[in-house]
């Protein structure tokens, strides 16, 4: 671990994370009255039973023995600074700040430079000019093995940025096509189709996971867990690791949370209809994770 930040994994124990409580990046009905439709969200947040719902999810991050940094608020930033793991990647070398594909984020890793720099993590670099990057499109494999989804969000500039920035510390960086989808306005990132669980163990929603990036993933002796289509668009595929198979998700994906258990995982459900649904931002959304064990 180095300068507080590490390992390079997803699966990890997770011992400190970052996150943007509710109550900071929703301000108020009204601010999100005055935004929810640009943000492209299906139905307006409830501005208190959020707050509720985010007291609940950091209750069980707590729980799981996780260190919470919590990011302040902001007038630079709106609604989607909720979702803090777009905004930033976590090497073994620091925080990489990230170029948003979505306009309305662009002024989002400013705010948690400031924010992160204070909290004591070092920044490694930062993506650029005409590139773009956002964290939900990029995960690791292995500790040196790192998956990015070429998307709407993510471009190939900012991918290759992206490779300069973890040269040295990487040795393998997949670059993982992303289908249309729902289009250039929709949320959709590469962890919208893939969850790690463990080193060994991943949850994918299978139709719309490459064939190369599959193969990729079972030649390295990685079992998948299909989320089932009903479960998709409520964010089944989109689970958080709190430990090496120990998981939390979003409640209302039961066939997705019995596959997981089938698999030897624990799951953990939390509430999520106004700070996860409404806006299209899992538990892996939700958070930036910081450090955590080796594995």
């Amino acid at each position: 671990m180095t300068h507080g930040t590490g390992e390079q994994s997803d699966v990890g124990k997770l011992r400190r994370v970052a996150v943007k409580h509710a109550r900071d990046a929703f301000e108020s009905d009204a601010a999100l009255e005055r935004q929810w439709r640009d943000l492209g969200y299906v139905g307006r947040p409830d501005f208190a039973t959020a707050t509720a719902e985010h007291d609940d999810f950091l209750a069980l991050l707590e729980r799981a023995g996780a260190q919470i940094t919590r990011l302040p608020p902001d007038p630079t930033t709106g609604p989607d600074s909720l979702y803090v793991r777009d905004a930033s990647i976590v090497c073994d070398r620091g925080l990489i700040l990230c170029n948003m594909g979505k306009r309305q984020r662009r002024t989002e890793p400013a705010a948690q430079e400031a924010a992160l720099r204070t909290a004591g993590i070092p920044v490694h670099g930062r993506i650029t000019g005409a590139g773009t990057l956002e964290g939900g499109d990029v995960c690791w494999i292995d500790p040196r093995t790192l998956a990015v989804g070429r998307g709407y969000r993510t471009n190939d500039d900012g991918i290759r940025q992206l490779r300069d920035l973890v040269r040295g510390c990487v040795d393998e960086v997949i670059v993982v096509p992303l289908p249309h989808w729902q289009g250039p306005e929709d949320v959709f990132h590469l962890m919208s189709i893939v969850s790690p669980v463990d080193r060994d163990l991943w949850l994918v929603y299978a139709p719309l996971l490459p064939v190369p990036f599959r193969e990729a993933l079972i030649a390295r002796g990685i079992e998948l867990v299909e989320v089932p289509g009903s479960e998709l668009e409520t964010l089944g595929c989109n689970v958080l690791a709190v430990a090496p198979r120990e998981v939390l998700m979003m409640a209302g994906n039961p066939e997705t949370r019995a596959r997981l258990e089938g698999a030897g995982a624990v799951v953990h459900e939390f509430r999520g209809q106004e700070i996860c649904f409404k806006g299209g931002g899992g538990p892996t959304c939700l958070t930036r994770p910081l450090a955590r064990d080796p594995i």
